[in-house]
């Protein structure tokens, strides 16, 4: 079935790129991280596998990421939420098992709290709850911190050949807004968590804390010994999908989804 490239109109929130497949409910949905696409090797895997268990699945890309238009440093936690839930309530009419990746798990965490009747089950890859505060602001140097407040936005160097990151005082400051690991997050559905203890990204221990803070009493972590932030080689990929698999037998399936 085909997920052919769209774009969905979210109004104000202008158009996204989105590949939406057909098929049963509840829909696979899948948030990528920071400065990712719908195309990188997890979201892929998992199409393929939905694509051959005739399962609904919907990517997108958020404003200012992949073929989605906007510059990315406009984008804030806010916004990014805000694209996830019109995708949400657009593409997922079964509901949606909620998927996502590094700050994806951060959006699907915030996906879950405001739409808990519709994100059935969550699925996190290295989740990066609150990382603009935890894992950004409180490691820069106040030279840092004080050439994002008085500029509104710096480039920091970035790993590899990527290009430098733009760090905007709006992305930290609306990331406060949104802060989960200081109280309890009443989000009652299963909760699946794959992290990798070699992760230099995120903290294996943040995913302690997450599942600490959840209130559902379904949450279980799942700890790779060699795993790394990507967590996107062959037995993390199968870890992914018989995940994904376990939760959509939990879930039941509501006939077809998507378009």
């Amino acid at each position: 079935m085909a997920n052919d490239l769209e774009y969905l109109d979210c109004g104000a929130g202008g158009k996204l790129a989105c590949r939406i497949r057909p098929g049963k409910g509840p829909a696979l949905l899948w948030l990528g991280g920071l400065r990712s696409d719908m195309d990188g090797t997890k979201a892929q895997a998992l199409d393929a596998w939905a694509r051959d268990q005739g399962r609904a699945m919907v990517r997108f890309d958020y404003f200012g990421h992949g073929r989605s238009p906007g510059r990315f440093e406009d984008g804030t936690i806010s916004r990014w939420r805000d694209d996830a839930l019109c995708v949400l309530d657009a593409c997922c009419p079964k509901g949606a098992i909620a998927v996502g990746s590094s700050m994806g798990g951060w959006v699907a965490l915030l996906l879950a709290l405001a739409r808990p009747q519709q994100v059935r089950a969550l699925a996190l890859i290295a989740p990066a709850p609150d990382f603009t505060e935890t894992l950004m602001w409180a490691h820069f140097d106040e030279g840092t911190r004080r050439q994002i407040m008085e500029r509104g936005v710096i480039h920091l160097p970035a790993d590899g050949d990527d290009e430098p990151m733009p760090i905007s005082r709006a992305l930290i400051e609306d990331g406060r807004r949104h802060l989960l690991l200081n109280g309890r997050i009443a989000y009652d559905g299963p909760v699946r968590i794959l992290q990798g203890v070699q992760d230099q990204s995120v903290p294996w221990d943040t995913a302690l804390e997450l599942m600490a803070r959840l209130r559902s009493q379904d949450v279980q972590l799942n700890l790779a010994k060699n795993g790394d932030h990507r967590l996107s080689k062959p037995a993390d990929l199968a870890r992914l999908t018989q995940t994904v698999a376990e939760l959509c037998r939990l879930c039941g399936s509501a006939g077809s989804a998507g378009q």
